[in-house]
């Protein structure tokens, strides 16, 4: 699950609703200061996320000159189903994607955390024209194929869960156990993990116990890629994303302390780490 510290939201950032070709979807905005932005990044979160996850990045990556948007996916918190009969299966999230590439303008900067890095490669290997829609991908703890044994297991008992206990009935057994969680953080948590569709939860977990290595395919796609990678982390095992970075010919990143959520808990370190790459392909 993606972690938070805090939801307070800076004053540079804004919330809106994107429309696009596949529906609505809510969003995070900030803009460089001079308002002349040297490119668009678009930010994607990963499993049981939000554009909250983004909140530490979006003033740090305006203010180094970009246009970054981070969003909810179909199924998410303030997104929802974002159109009527919706489909949660990753390759409509893919889809979804490409849909708000459309919107923002291309080339996009995209960044994928966790999960969100399965569908944003997704992305990549379905555009029609992946150099033309796309300027980079960054990948952000995530790694080439199914998840770690360890997350396997939760993976497999969440499933189990799902298919006789609502959604909102789970929050229980998923509340952080570190004390120092802020209330308002935990309200939070609560809301956003009971607006979470089923069939999105469902889906995204089965895919995240049998995704393949997909490394060589997008490194035919030929966009430019970078892998950060927060440590220590059990989702995905460090030694196979240092892998994937090296098959994909990408520049690679170890943010040490960082976690699951270097987002969170190294936000200035993943900063450095995006505008760094994105600055050498400019």
């Amino acid at each position: 699950m993606s972690q938070i510290l805090s939801i307070a939201r800076p004053d540079s950032v804004r919330s809106v609703r994107l429309d696009t070709a596949r529906g609505t979807f809510a969003a995070f905005t900030a803009a460089p200061p001079d308002g002349v932005p040297r490119g668009t990044a678009l930010l994607v979160p990963g499993f049981n996320g939000s554009k909250e996850d983004f909140l530490p990045l979006l003033p740090g990556l305006a203010e180094a000159g970009y246009r970054v948007v981070a969003i909810d996916q179909r199924g998410q918190y303030e997104t929802g189903p974002a159109s009527e009969a919706p489909s949660y299966a990753p390759e409509d999230l893919a889809s979804d994607v490409i849909a708000l590439a459309a919107v923002l303008g291309g080339p996009v900067r995209l960044v994928g955390h966790s999960y969100g890095g399965l569908v944003s490669r997704l992305a990549v290997l379905n555009s029609p024209s992946p150099a033309i829609t796309w300027a980079s991908l960054t990948l952000l703890n995530f790694g080439p194929a199914a998840v770690s044994e360890p997350t396997r297991g939760r993976l497999e008992l969440l499933l189990d869960a799902l298919r006789t206990t609502p959604v909102p009935q789970l929050w229980p057994f998923l509340r952080p156990e570190d004390g120092g969680v802020p209330e308002e953080v935990l309200t939070f948590l609560s809301d956003r993990w009971s607006r979470n569709a089923p069939e999105a939860l469902r889906l995204a977990a089965e895919r995240m116990l049998t995704e393949p290595d997909r490394s060589a395919a997008l490194r035919a796609c030929g966009v430019p890629a970078s892998v950060v990678f927060g440590t220590p982390e059990e989702t995905w095992p460090e030694r196979e994303a240092a892998a994937m970075a090296r098959e994909l010919g990408a520049r690679y990143t170890e943010i040490m302390g960082g976690g699951h959520s270097p987002n969170v808990y190294e936000p200035a370190a993943v900063i450095e780490a995006l505008t760094g790459f994105w600055d050498s392909l400019t």
